[in-house]
């Protein structure tokens, strides 16, 4: 069994502001992502027989959704601001047609249907434990940080991915790139 989902892979440049964010957030409390491992995540598939890639990949395939501008912009919190769990910024584009499509093609799959609304967001810190006065430093920082802006790229395709969880945190590993 592997450990897998479906991502936007983000651009160099943008990996690069999310480094130059998470500086201002190196908090004691929070793990931050590592930088170069920042996406959006479309569906998480979770465990899978290995046997299942090439046909996960073959649906995949059959998405409808030409490549579109997005941005990402603006920062916020999991589940709300006065209980964080996960700190994020926002995506802003047609992820929402693209997760509806990733959910399309993979339904003879029967996996889990995502509930609620679709956020497209990536994951820059989940919260441990804050207390007093980090917790305050921390409110000030996403104040600060809320209306940030890293950009536009064009998402032109989709990766299907495999997470190996080590102490170190988590390896990704491209196990298909989906052109869109």
């Amino acid at each position: 069994m592997i450990r897998t989902f479906i991502a936007v892979e983000l651009p160099l440049h943008i990996k690069e502001a999310v480094q130059s964010i998470q500086q201002e957030m190196d908090l004691k409390g929070l793990k931050l992502v590592e930088p170069g491992l920042v996406h959006l995540t479309m569906k998480f598939l979770g465990d899978i027989p290995e046997s299942r890639v090439e046909p996960i990949s073959q649906a995949l395939s059959g998405i409808d959704c030409p490549p579109f501008p997005a941005r990402i912009s603006g920062l916020g919190v999991f589940p709300k601001p006065a209980y964080m769990k996960v700190i994020w910024l926002g995506a802003q584009g047609e992820f929402k047609r693209l997760h509806n499509e990733v959910e399309r093609t993979l339904k003879e799959f029967r996996f889990k249907m995502d509930r609620g609304t679709f956020k497209a967001h990536a994951t820059l810190a989940r919260v441990k434990r804050l207390d007093n006065p980090t917790k305050e430093q921390l409110v000030q920082v996403l104040a600060g940080l809320q209306d940030v802006d890293l950009g536009e790229f064009t998402v032109d395709y989709i990766t299907f991915k495999k997470s190996t969880l080590t102490p170190q945190g988590p390896i990704y590993e491209t196990l298909t790139k989906i052109p869109l």
